[in-house]
């Protein structure tokens, strides 16, 4: 199977250049009549890496180490389910479960509603487009990034997966993540095309609900991935701006940009040349995303080592921004329009998403400084958390402070109701002081406390004094988005800043005091009987003002295969207010403990406000309608 699912892959790629070149042939003499042989093209091509996607997941399953990738990713010992997310867990893999994300999104396009409404000539500039992305994906999976390599001899085990991807996290993590990247190929793809085929606007009431598709799978991947950070020690929390946490984090900043200026362009028929360049930057932040995971040039926690991708990977995002620069530069008569009111609705749209683009060239500034410092340094090294939290924290404050205030301008110009602004604004007011008298009085979360605040009570009024949005779905939609970044921005704003820790070598019996609860260490169980790892667990029980609040088990193994490092896994109490959070830093000969355990306030709402985003978002879905 390794020999025919590689010359399936291969025939694929030859196919995909064919298809591309004859129907870029074909348009350059007026030709647009290749369109149904595209999208038989693009159905074989799913159906083939559909296939062999299959062929691979059954590999990991029976664990088959004449596979490489198998022997590299799984072992004898790894529950069924870790090895089938190994699928994603490497470059080989990953790439190709990227590709099949890639390829169904081509699938769903042909068989969507906006796509029948599309002229031949976008049509074929679409799979064009569309085609070169493919090729690029399956010269990486005929070339440096093959998942079918045959080993001959077979090992008789494999290395296994890494502690760390052992973790439910894995299993929707990563595949939301490509999820998200993928789905963003289809808006890029499109603008483009439009622009060449000289449509105009008509893309963007197409790919609204791509976009939004393709932002939820981004960013419930990213919520995924902050709460399995949370929950793993070894990732350092659940936002720690690590280089490849901040990689995903960059085109979702572009995409959320791309979500608000779209609605601009739909409404006002204005940003034509800046949403499509917008859309493309998205993509193209997604394949950075993934240099930065894969190349090695950038040392970081989440990446796993360097790989031959990264020139491939540089090439292709350069040669991509280049088209996109191209195709926004050339002039054309509908560009024109412009934004004619600051003060408006659409005006604060505008703000925010390039608010957002701001941010998210600052992180990007961020994970590529040890390469700019190493033109100037013998020693390179890249900027902390602190950088980050002094000049994007007080950003994401002042966005949640518009999103406030965004709904009480009018669509023209002016504020469109004085009162509910004065409402929201007097909320704001009085939430910072009742915070600032509790006692929380660091400035950025007071802001951050009233922004949030302040965006629940615009929601809920703006709903009962606008009569109309009540029986409008998308508008339940985008407000219900709002509504669950306001509990995120809550949760940060007490989490991080206000979180006390203790740490403490405790023998049984012993007890330990942090804010205010009281950590008992009652015993050290010790699990030699897994095969595949050994495990050792604190028991421990906490109380407050003397009363029960539950117990906590927080472990440390030594795994098969990667004895030369412990990890730990962490134990909580959850709770909507003080969540106590442990983790057994290691232990002595005489069985005494080392614990670290902090108070996290309110980090619960972080997840669950993620979350609520993620569902409520499909509301915003609306029907295609025919021009």
């Amino acid at each position: 199977m390794h020999a025919i699912c590689f010359t399936a892959l291969l025939l694929s790629m030859l196919t995909a250049v064919g298809l591309a070149a004859l129907a870029g042939i074909k348009a350059l003499k007026d030709d647009f009549g290749t369109v149904p042989l595209l999208e038989k093209g693009q159905l074989a091509l799913t159906v083939v890496v559909v296939v062999v996607s299959v062929v691979l997941v059954q590999a990991l399953a029976v664990r088959d180490f004449s596979y490489a990738y198998v022997r590299d990713y799984t072992d004898t010992f790894l529950p069924l389910f870790y090895a089938v997310t190994a699928f994603w867990a490497g470059q080989n893999g990953s790439f190709l479960f990227w590709y099949l994300c890639v390829a169904l999104m081509g699938w769903c396009m042909i068989y969507t509603p906006g796509y029948s409404h599309l002229d031949n000539r976008t049509k074929v500039y679409f799979w064009i487009l569309f085609f070169l992305v493919e090729i690029f994906f399956l010269f990486a999976l005929t070339g440096p990034s093959n998942p079918f390599t045959k080993l001959d001899p077979v090992p008789a085990d494999g290395s296994g997966l890494n502690p760390l991807l052992q973790n439910p996290g894995m299993i929707f993590h990563p595949p939301l993540l490509f999820l998200g990247y993928a789905g963003y190929t289809i808006p890029c793809c499109l603008a483009l095309a439009s622009r060449l085929s000289g449509n105009g606007r008509e893309w963007l009431d197409l790919c609204r609900n791509w976009n939004i598709v393709a932002w939820v799978f981004l960013t419930s991947g990213i919520i995924l991935g902050a709460w399995w950070s949370y929950m793993e020690l070894g990732w350092g929390g659940y936002w720690a701006w690590d280089p490849v946490e901040n990689a995903s984090l960059i085109p979702w900043l572009a995409g959320t940009a791309v979500v608000h200026t779209s609605i601009v362009g739909r409404t006002r028929k204005t940003l034509l040349r800046t949403n499509v360049f917008m859309a493309c930057l998205t993509l193209w932040l997604c394949f950075f995303a993934t240099f930065v995971v894969r190349s090695g040039l950038i040392d970081s926690l989440h990446a796993f080592g360097g790989s031959r991708m990264g020139v491939p990977l540089l090439v292709f995002m350069v040669a991509g921004f280049v088209l996109t620069l191209y195709v926004c530069l050339v002039p054309r008569k509908d560009d024109a329009s412009h934004l004619d009111e600051f003060i408006s609705r659409p005006g604060m749209l505008f703000l925010a998403s390039w608010l957002l683009l701001c941010l998210g060239g600052i992180v990007l500034l961020g994970v590529i400084w040890p390469v700019l410092s190493s033109l100037w340094s013998a020693n390179p090294v890249g900027l902390d958390a602190g950088f980050y939290n002094r000049v994007c924290l007080p950003l994401f404050a002042f966005l949640a402070l518009i999103m406030g205030l965004c709904p009480w301008f009018g669509q023209k110009s002016g504020i469109n109701d004085k009162l509910g602004l004065g409402i929201v604004l007097a909320t704001g007011i009085v939430s910072a002081a009742a915070v600032y008298s509790l006692g929380y009085t660091q400035p950025l979360a007071l802001l951050a406390a009233a922004s949030g605040l302040m965006i629940v009570v615009s929601v809920v009024a703006t709903f009962i004094r606008t009569k109309g949005l009540r029986s409008f779905r998308p508008a339940w939609g985008a407000y219900g988005v709002h509504l669950g970044v306001a509990l995120m921005v809550v949760g940060v704003a007490f989490s991080g800043p206000y979180k006390v820790e203790g740490e403490a070598l405790l023998t049984k019996g012993q007890s330990m005091n942090v804010g205010g609860y009281v950590v008992t260490f009652q015993d050290l169980r010790h699990d030699h009987d897994n095969p595949a790892m050994d495990m050792h667990e604190a028991l421990l029980t906490v109380t407050r003002d003397g009363r029960d609040v539950g117990q906590l088990t927080p472990q440390k193994r030594l795994y098969r295969n990667f004895e030369q490092s412990s990890f730990a896994e962490v134990s909580v109490i959850p709770s909507l207010g003080e969540e106590v959070y442990a983790t057994l830093l290691g232990f002595n000969e005489t069985g005494a403990v080392s614990l670290k355990v902090s108070i996290n306030p309110l980090v619960n709402w972080i997840w669950i406000g993620g979350t609520l985003s993620c569902l409520i978002a499909f509301l915003c879905w609306r029907k295609i309608e025919p021009r």
